[in-house]
């Protein structure tokens, strides 16, 4: 079970072929890195598998190729276009998941050289804007990335052109990683690496267009993909409200409002999970939830 959405195994991926399985979308939500929060939101997991099937089919229509498999209604695979009742459950192909262990305080890959399908370990995220939240605000100076400002604006920023950053997807908290040390983990040969790249700044570009005709504005996101016989296909879910940060007619649409709203509403719980986070990157614990004393508080229902 993972923190939002369950993976249901049909098949096993082996050494050679690729496995099936289904995602089943919940009503979960999660933040921080903190697993599944107190509520539910109702409806979320048909919205976010019905956004996510739909965007896997733009995505194909425009030449790039996906592990998605259709939608999950009454047994049978269907895209979007005829679905006939809302449905959460999505099929895909699986690939094989790269074994990391942590020792003396750090992570060690598994090595994938010569292997035919596997996930790659990376999280390949792309921002066209800095918006309030962003983590790239903590991590540089608006001068390290281009940008003029002699320090952050309480505002969003449109970035001249898209960054494309990349940072780990099998740890137990994402670490942003240099390009170098991304395609040390990536199993990649050098030109798989940069293709990996371009395939990130595809979807953006896609995303990014097919949300303005809609009047959304699209700030940030990220995918994941998998190797499958020397082809890079674009996996997890791409699009989402989950996975991306968008605004509608300036109102910001994605999990970063949950963010904010727990950093104003729940500021002590918030700092001891920045506290645990930060303590585990130095220690040798995977366990870092445990270390926070306070449990984060319910949602208010107008929220």
């Amino acid at each position: 079970m993972g923190s939002v959405k369950d993976l249901i195994i049909e098949k096993e991926p082996t050494e050679t072929e690729l496995g099936v399985g289904v995602f089943a979308f919940s009503d979960r939500y999660s933040i921080f890195d903190w697993g599944e929060m107190p509520n539910s939101i109702p409806g979320k997991g048909e919205v976010l598998a019905t956004i996510g099937a739909y965007n896997f089919e733009l995505l194909e229509r425009n030449g790039l190729e996906t592990h998605y498999r259709g939608l999950v209604e009454d047994g049978d695979l269907v895209r979007t276009d005829n679905l006939t009742n809302l449905v959460n459950k999505m099929s895909i192909n699986l690939a094989y998941k790269p074994l990391v262990e942590r020792r003396e305080k750090k992570y060690h890959y598994e090595e994938l050289t010569g292997r035919e399908n596997f996930l790659i370990p990376l999280e390949i995220v792309f921002r066209n804007f800095v918006p309030i939240g962003s983590s790239i605000r903590r991590r540089y100076e608006p001068k390290e990335i281009g940008l003029s400002y002699s320090k952050w604006p309480e505002e969003e920023i449109k970035l001249e052109q898209p960054i494309v950053e990349f940072s780990t997807k099998l740890e137990s908290q994402d670490r942003y990683l240099s390009e170098e040390e991304a395609y040390g983990i990536s199993g990649l040969s050098e030109g798989e690496f940069e293709e990996l790249g371009e395939i990130a700044s595809e979807v953006n570009r896609y995303l990014t267009e097919y949300a303005k005709e809609r009047n959304f504005k699209h700030l940030d996101g990220k995918i994941e993909c998998i190797y499958d016989h020397g082809k890079i296909v674009v996996a997890d879910v791409a699009g989402t409200f989950d996975e991306n940060r968008f605004s509608y007619l300036g109102t910001q649409i994605s999990k970063e409002v949950l963010r904010q709203w727990y950093k104003k509403k729940d500021p002590t719980w918030y700092e001891e999970v920045v506290s645990a986070k930060k303590e585990s990157r130095v220690g040798n614990s995977n366990e870092w939830t445990r270390n926070v004393g306070e449990k984060p508080r319910s949602l208010d229902p107008e929220l």
